[in-house]
């Protein structure tokens, strides 16, 4: 080691400021860590600042989309899929203040036949409700033993009848709070025909309009009598009217067709109540989809796809006799009228509908 170099590491060590050949020995070392901390405090400040930006558009953004699917839960894509699943729709309906929820379903302070205050709680229609033990002192209790309750207001006058079918959302619970069906847990709506379901829902459904949220407190007399496998005593259900479907009333004519009516060789009667478009009709051997309500003579209707909301598919060469002809007749669009005697009907066969059957059959496609 020279004699410079030597007297340069004696000089670093110790003289901090000494000027040598015209800069500050000893800080010459600690100016660059000073400067890497200060270009590491702005690298660290704008890095903050843009993560807190950042996390403030997620926020924003996560807020629009929880937003988006509380207004739209299950709306469809432009694909026609369906964009949430029956979890997240559920989700969504425990997160999301429900829209004029009544306060008495958490508070027990309701009023009669949809009357009650809005509540800014939203309700979890998977959780058994606090008074699911029995009914509270002001629900509203018919002559029958139901008790009912108002959850939520609807819109609107119009209230099912017996004779319509009705689409509801509801969760059942036995007063244990064990809950045994949900179509909210399924994820989508069913319908059912007024007067195929227990008494209790009958008489309950038709006190509500649409949009209106009820809780039901049903009597074993009202509900399953003890039915083996069915739920027992008393059970507790939350419903939501979305839908009133009204089922066609019963033609004038059912127990004789009309003399402007037309007649085939063989006993067929049939009236066209709305044209249809085209030419084509369809052949023995294709399948057709179509709307269909059928009535005894006696005018007591035993089956309708109107009443469910859902048309049907038949192939015509395993369909009745009459209506394989009659719908043969017909063209897309169609709307008939069909008279079928009983030898073109079901024939005597056990269990189903006897004598001469009318049916109001509209074809609404003929399967390619």
């Amino acid at each position: 080691m020279s004699e410079t170099q030597l007297l340069r590491n004696i000089l670093r060590r110790s003289i901090c400021c000494m000027v040598i050949l015209g800069m500050p020995y000893g800080c010459q070392q600690d100016e660059p860590a000073l400067e890497n901390d200060k270009v590491q405090t702005a690298q660290a400040a704008t890095t903050a600042t843009e993560n807190s930006k950042q996390a403030e558009k997620n926020e924003s953004d996560s807020s629009d989309e929880k937003a988006k699917a509380s207004a739209f839960p299950g709306k469809k894509s432009r694909d026609g899929n369906k964009q949430s699943s029956h979890a997240n729709t559920a989700q969504i309906r425990q997160t999301s203040p429900a829209q004029g929820t009544s306060a008495s379903a958490e508070k027990g302070a309701d009023a009669v036949e949809g009357k009650g205050e809005a509540s800014k709680e939203a309700r979890d229609p998977l959780k058994p409700p606090k008074d699911v033990a029995g009914p509270p002192a002001d629900v509203v209790k018919a002559p029958s033993g139901l008790a009912t309750k108002l959850l939520k207001p609807g819109k609107g006058t119009r209230k099912a009848k017996t004779v319509d079918s009705v689409q509801i959302h509801f969760t059942g619970w036995q007063t244990t709070g064990r809950m045994f069906d949900s179509t909210w847990k399924r994820g989508e709506p069913e319908i059912f025909r007024l007067s195929q379901v227990i008494a209790g829902w009958t008489e309950g459904i038709q006190l509500m309009v649409e949009g209106e949220q009820r809780r039901f407190w049903i009597p074993q007399s009202l509900a399953y009598k003890g039915r083996p496998g069915a739920p027992s005593g008393t059970l507790v259900f939350d419903i939501e009217l979305i839908k009133i479907i009204e089922v066609p009333l019963t033609p004038d004519d059912v127990s004789e067709p009309p003399s402007d009516a037309d007649k085939t060789e063989s006993g067929l009667v049939t009236k066209i109540l709305k044209p249809g478009e085209g030419m084509r009709t369809p052949k023995r051997l294709e399948a057709v989809v179509i709307h269909f309500t059928g009535w005894t003579a006696t005018g007591q209707m035993f089956d309708s796809s109107v009443a469910t909301g859902t048309p049907v598919t038949v192939h015509l060469n395993r369909a009745i006799d009459g209506w394989a002809e009659g719908i043969g007749l017909m063209v897309e669009g169609e709307k008939r009228r069909l008279w079928i005697p009983e030898s073109l009907a079901y024939k005597g066969r056990p269990g189903a509908p006897a004598g001469m059957l009318v049916f109001d059959v509209e074809l609404l496609e003929i399967k390619k």
